[in-house]
Formats: structure tokens, C-alpha cells, sequence
């Protein structure tokens, strides 16, 4: 019997890669002599570099970005185990984690960090690169990374320290030092977010506030990226204003798209790729997958999408057990998984179901398990 493992991260308690363990302990009491492959996944947000490096036997490399307000920090960047694919984690260099709740600030934040970042990476080598777009505290239209990259933004002749607060003054790009390495890179996109650059469904209105922005803010934010974007079209000719997912990491998705020639792909679809997952699954009697909580969004391209379309193609069944199950879209998911368990039993709060979460997923996967014998 072959068993794949493969949970997304229990967002606020677990990693992916705890889940995983979690998982396998609980599967491996019911059948211990059963071939168990854990294979960990993310869509795109934190966790992507840590699940696509230990998943290929890749490597990580530390060195020195700025956060999103401009300090010196270590950040990694990590290659995979094919020895020629970095993956950058905007998170790593521009995260929402790096910073204070008082400190937040997409105004004044930059990604400049995450163009470092592609430096480095482009500097040791790699002309091919994962970057993905989960959890930024920014929302400067990816201003930040170009201006990392070599592009200048200038008001007026002037050049512009450059961040949210500045996009509505920028009347000039200046792309004659573009790093021209990047003509030669393959650059792809891992994100789960289907966002424009602007508008009421686009970056500042939908992930502003989160990042810090009171709603004045987000109105000067979602102008400002508007501006960047008429520049942006009259500069490059690409039409970013309505692209789908072009608003991820405030607006970074679309900077890469125009400046840099990235492709945006599904998150999900990037990383069971990297990982080489569907391999596993012609031998694979069963996988066992789950999240902190299992709803419409998951139906929507989450990482259990992902898993679940390869499984349906090969006629693997795939088991959930989650944090929690919204119970409205059951039916609609009994669509696409086998099993749906939940760690809520309702008799225990959030906080307990969060800071017990290993503990019970470990129990909860051997209950499942006994109950197929």
C-alpha cells in the first residue's frame, strides 16, 4: 500500500511541513508497514520556498535585502533540487511578518527587498526563477523590486524615493538600466490571487487594509497604482488596469508581468509541478490532504485543487481533514474529495483548536484510517 501526505499549511498554527508530520504519525499507527510519502504543498504564499526546497532536496542561501521599510535584514532564496531553478519568497524580503503592527505602513513600504533578492539570484547564476507573491506588507505596484532592478522613477526630472505613497508623481520610467540579464530569465509567477491591478476588486481595496491602510489610504493607493498603470501602458504597451491577477502582492504581479516578461500561473499548479507530484500518484492508493479550514475559496484554485484535478485524472481518491469544514459547500467539495473531517467537534474554542492542532490531527488521522480497515 502506498499513502501520499500532502497538507497545505494550518494558517496561524501549522506548517505544512508540521501538518505533514502530524498526518504520517497518525496514518503510520494504523498501517505501519504501509510506503507513506509526505509531500507537503503551498499555493504560491509563505511556506512556497520551504516546501518546493525540502521536496527536491534543493538548498537554501542566505543574504542581506532590505524589509519593507528599508532595514538590513538576512533573507534566503532558495534553488531547487534540480540545481537550476531559484525560488524567491517575496515574504522572505517584503512580508507582512517582518514587520510590527505598528510599523505597517503600504504607503511607505517597499519591495525593494524582493528585487534584491532576484539579484542575487541572477548574480549566483539563475536564469530560472519561481517567485512567489504571498504575504506582503506592500502595495507599491512592484516599484520597489523594479527600482532594485535598475529602473528609475523620476517626477519632473527628479529621481523619486520610491514607494506607495509616491506612484500619482511619477511622470517618467527610465528602463535603459534594466538588469538585461532578465531578457534571458524564465520567470514564473506562483500566486493564487485573481485580482486586477485596480479598481474596487483590485490590490489597494481588497488587500490595503490588511497591509495598514485606513480607507482614505486605500483611495490614494488604488489612485496611485492607476497612475502607475497609464505610465506603464504608455511605456510598455501592456494594459495592466483590469489584468487578471496583475493586483497580486499589491500590484508586484503586474510589474513583473510588464517589466520583467514573467508569466503568472496558478500557485498550486507551480509547485506540484516543481515537486514532480503527479508521479507519485499512478501507485498511490490513497492521499491524504487538509488546511485550516476547507471551503468555497478551496474550490476556487487552492492547493487542494490542485491536488484534487491530478488525483481525478489518475482515479485516486483524496481525503481531507482540515480545521474546520464549511458545512454550505460540502456537497460541492464531496464533488472532488472522497472524505471530508474536521478538526472542530464544536467543543473546543479556535485558540484551543490552534495551539492543540498537531496533537489533533495526529488522532484525528488515526481514527480516519482505523475506519477504512
Amino acid at each position: 500500500m502506498k499513502i501520499v501526505i500532502a497538507p497545505d499549511a494550518f494558517k496561524g498554527s501549522l506548517h505544512a511541513e508540521e501538518a505533514a508530520d502530524a498526518i504520517y504519525s497518525g496514518v503510520k499507527k494504523v498501517y505501519p508497514h504501509a510506503e507513506i510519502v509526505r509531500l507537503p504543498v503551498a499555493d504560491g504564499g509563505e511556506g512556497t520556498l520551504a516546501v518546493l526546497v525540502s521536496s527536491t532536496g534543493g538548498t537554501l542561501r542566505t543574504v542581506s535585502v532590505q524589509d519593507p521599510l528599508g532595514r538590513p535584514i538576512d533573507a534566503c532564496f532558495g534553488v531547487l533540487g534540480d540545481g537550476k531553478t531559484a525560488v524567491i519568497e517575496m515574504a522572505q524580503a517584503s512580508g507582512l511578518l517582518l514587520l510590527e503592527d505598528h510599523e505597517l505602513d503600504p504607503m511607505k513600504a517597499s519591495t525593494f527587498g524582493t528585487g534584491q533578492l532576484i539579484r542575487h539570484a541572477l548574480d549566483a547564476g539563475y536564469r530560472e526563477m519561481i517567485i512567489g507573491l504571498g504575504g506582503s506588507a506592500t502595495n507599491d505596484g512592484g516599484t520597489g523590486l523594479l527600482e532594485a532592478l535598475g529602473v528609475r522613477f523620476l517626477a519632473d526630472g527628479q529621481l523619486l524615493q520610491i514607494n506607495g505613497e509616491a506612484l500619482p508623481f511619477i511622470n517618467e520610467i527610465d528602463t535603459s538600466q534594466l538588469d538585461k540579464r532578465l531578457l534571458e530569465t524564465d520567470i514564473r509567477i506562483a500566486s493564487d490571487v485573481e485580482n486586477p491591478f485596480v479598481g474596487e476588486q483590485g490590490a489597494s481595496f481588497v488587500f490595503g487594509p490588511q497591509k495598514g491602510a485606513n480607507a482614505e489610504m486605500v483611495l490614494r493607493l488604488d489612485e496611485g497604482l492607476r497612475h502607475l498603470a497609464d505610465e506603464t501602458e504608455k511605456r510598455t504597451g501592456v494594459r495592466l488596469h483590469e489584468l487578471r491577477g496583475a493586483g497580486a502582492a499589491g500590484g508586484s504581479a503586474g510589474a513583473l508581468i510588464a517589466y520583467c516578461g514573467a508569466r503568472l500561473e496558478s500557485g498550486i499548479d507551480v509547485v506540484l509541478e516543481s515537486m514532480n507530484f503527479a508521479k507519485h500518484l499512478s501507485s498511490s492508493n490513497f492521499i491524504v490532504t487538509g488546511e485550516g479550514k476547507t471551503d468555497r475559496q478551496t474550490l476556487a484554485g487552492k492547493a487542494l485543487m490542485g491536488i484534487a484535478k491530478l488525483a481525478k485524472v489518475e482515479g485516486v481518491p483524496v481525503i481531507v481533514i482540515s480545521g474546520a469544514i464549511e458545512e454550505a459547500a460540502r456537497q460541492e467539495l464531496l464533488g472532488w474529495f472522497s472524505e471530508l473531517h474536521s478538526l472542530d467537534d464544536g467543543k473546543m474554542s479556535l485558540a484551543e483548536l490552534m495551539a492543540y492542532a498537531a496533537v489533533l490531527l495526529e488522532n484525528k488521522a488515526s481514527t480516519v484510517m482505523q475506519s477504512r480497515k
